[in-house]
């Protein structure tokens, strides 16, 4: 990830308060400042609750509802980093039943034990649905996981590949004798004696919007969107934007839009350049007729190149660096936590 040099102001409402996290949501009034501050400013004439973050911004799911974005990639990296290099607490629920997260962390010997075994999530969602209680998470928590000698406080849940069977029963599963039980609520009730041991939680969704992928919404704090700067990529966007919105309304609970971080970016493509300049412009502003706003887009971004492809493979490092090569993705991806940490923080 690179500095993108850019000097895209973001909009603000007018009025008067401090914040140490993202601003988005319902504006109306604007005024025009630069967001890359150490504390983003904003002015405001009374007091608006969903926008200041009294607490910190913990629990982070990072979404596109495009396969092959490097959302990934994007979150094992950032939770290598707030450990390695912030000695953060992080704890990764991979929620993708493609497994790469859990297999990046643990390697695909010790994932394959594991499901044999049961422990992975698609144990806690069976269980919802068959009213069964099979789900052990001492044992489905792995503690203190990664490649790389340096990072000694990131703990994973592992997924499975059986969670793609599992999205479209969750909808059958019983309600419970009081009628209390949600097929959103069960990652929630699943982790609830674990999740305020963590600095940070960061949840990777699947590439859609169904109930797997509110299980992990209904955790969080805030999302982040990854994509590669192009058209196909950056379509969804506003529909992740607006269904997150209905979703938090619905569950009374505020998600804020962290940021938008663009992924797989190629100097020499045109077409990068322009989507790049075009989200960095849009940030702030209205999407189409509705009161919701285009999510800034950070500062932080990163470059396509070999050495990222490769760091998705379990092998042992010593440090971050080794693993992010010398070619400056090391110093993208802190720079990228700095930025995370800035906007997650509570004032």
């Amino acid at each position: 990830m690179e500095s993108g040099g850019f000097e895209i102001p973001f909009l603000l409402p007018a009025g008067t308060c401090r914040l140490g996290g993202f601003i988005g949501g319902i504006l109306s009034e604007f005024d025009v400042i630069d967001w890359r501050q150490s504390r983003l400013e904003c002015f405001f004439s009374e007091s608006v609750d969903w926008i200041y973050q009294e607490n910190n911004i913990n629990q982070v799911s990072l979404i596109n509802l495009k396969g092959g974005v490097a959302k990934t990639t994007t979150t094992v990296g950032l939770a290598q980093a707030l450990s390695g290099a912030f000695n953060k607490r992080v704890l990764v629920i991979d929620l993708d039943p493609q497994t790469n997260a859990t297999t990046m962390l643990i390697g695909e010997e010790k994932w394959f034990a594991l499901n044999q075994d049961g422990h992975t999530l698609s144990t806690l969602f069976e269980d919802a649905i068959d009213d069964s209680s099979n789900f052990d998470l001492s044992k489905t928590l792995q503690k203190s996981v990664g490649n790389v000698g340096e990072v000694k406080s990131v703990d994973l849940l592992p997924s499975s590949l059986n969670l793609i069977n599992l999205q479209d029963r969750l909808i059958t599963m019983p309600a419970g004798k009081y009628q209390t039980r949600n097929p959103v609520n069960i990652l929630r009730r699943g982790i609830k004696d674990i999740i305020d041991d963590y600095d940070y939680v960061l949840i990777d969704c699947p590439p859609n919007l169904g109930y797997i992928t509110l299980n992990g919404l209904r955790i969080s704090d805030g999302y982040i969107i990854p994509t590669i700067p192009d058209v196909m990529s950056t379509y969804g966007i506003p529909q992740i934007v607006t269904r997150v919105a209905e979703f938090s309304d619905e569950i009374e609970d505020k998600i804020i839009p962290i940021g938008i971080v663009a992924t797989k970016v190629r100097g020499q493509a045109a077409i990068h350049a322009r989507t790049l300049d075009k989200m960095r412009n849009d940030a702030g502003k209205p999407m189409g007729g509705s009161k919701l706003h285009y999510p800034l887009v950070f500062d932080a971004y990163f470059s396509e190149s070999a050495q990222m492809a490769e760091a998705a493979e379990y092998q042992a490092y010593s440090t971050l660096r080794q693993k992010w090569g010398y070619q400056g993705q090391y110093n993208s991806f802190v720079e990228f936590t700095e930025e995370f940490m800035r906007l997650t923080e509570g004032v």
